[in-house]
């Protein structure tokens, strides 16, 4: 059974990833140009090097931009799901075959977050920016506290188990379906994913697949909807493509490992300060458009 289960996925990640490449051929050109700035290549090899030793790509990607203006707020959080997706599906492709968990609980909570995303990307596509500032602004500041649990080691550690049943995987699956939705507007899986199964009393090396193939199967979908209608920023999403994919075969393979706590505080008061600069965005936005009513 567990070698029928990762065979399904091995299939099913393929078929996700030719339908993302499609996506992208048949959509990006239409947006404008589709070549990298040396800083965006930059950025999309650095977010995605770490991201694949579990710091997460979303809110430091999201910090770059916003310190630079290289992505315009409106189009990061399409940008990050369509540009972070093959980084997302080659990561997959990895830590699904070597770490194993439950297939129930692999599989739906996968098809969970799936279900998310795709309800979440059609609302946060048609948000005005002032709103997807503030959303993105909430949710970072909660990225940051969680980023600074895990430096401080003051998350759960989880247990032995490798999958879930009853009330505990209707908690799992409504959970995900939740964060799949949070994907959208720009917020990470990985950290609020591995803290739910480590909750949960799963072993935290469980929520690497789990979190992975979650991104890998529900950024294909996400990012279709946002390039569909024109909310991404297609050099930033060639830049992680072709910078992401490099970064997270060196990671997984020859860099492995790496001691993290500095560099999450340092994210972690980072994305806190960004977060800050959002909700103020959101703020003076709002007041204008009272001050001109």
């Amino acid at each position: 059974m567990q070698f029928d289960a990762k065979l399904l996925l091995l299939i099913g990640l393929g078929l996700v990833a030719v339908y993302h490449v499609i996506s992208l051929v048949r959509g990006l050109p239409k947006l404008g140009s589709l070549k990298p700035t040396p800083g965006l290549l930059l950025s999309g090899v650095v977010t995605n090097f770490f991201d694949t030793l579990g710091i997460g790509s979303f809110a430091t990607s999201t910090t770059i931009y916003r310190a630079t203006k290289w992505v315009k707020d409106a189009l990061i959080p399409g940008t990050l799901n369509a540009g972070h997706t093959m980084a997302a599906l080659t990561q997959a492709f990895i830590y699904t075959q070597v770490v194993e968990v439950e297939p129930v609980t692999l599989i739906g909570m996968i098809a969970a977050a799936v279900v998310g995303a795709w309800v979440g990307a059609g609302l946060v596509a048609k948000w005005p920016t002032q709103r997807i500032q503030l959303g993105m602004g909430l949710c970072l500041a909660a990225a940051a506290m969680l980023t600074m649990a895990q430096a401080a080691g003051a998350l759960p550690g989880g247990g032995e188990a490798i999958g879930l049943t009853g009330l505990k995987l209707g908690v799992a699956l409504f959970g995900n379906f939740v964060l799949g939705v949070l994907m959208t507007i720009g917020i990470g899986l990985y950290g609020p994913c591995l803290l739910l199964v480590s909750v949960l009393g799963m072993n935290p090396a469980a929520g690497f697949p789990i979190m992975m193939g979650s991104c890998a199967f529900l950024m294909p979908f996400a990012s279709d909807r946002f390039i569909r209608l024109g909310k991404v920023d297609p050099r930033a999403v060639m830049a992680n493509i072709i910078g992401g994919v490099p970064a997270v075969l060196v990671a997984a393979y020859i860099v492995k490992s790496l001691p993290l706590t500095a560099l999450r505080w340092l994210v972690a008061v980072v994305v806190a300060y960004t977060a800050v600069t959002l909700i103020m965005s959101a703020r003076r936005k709002t007041e204008a458009e009272g001050a001109h009513a």
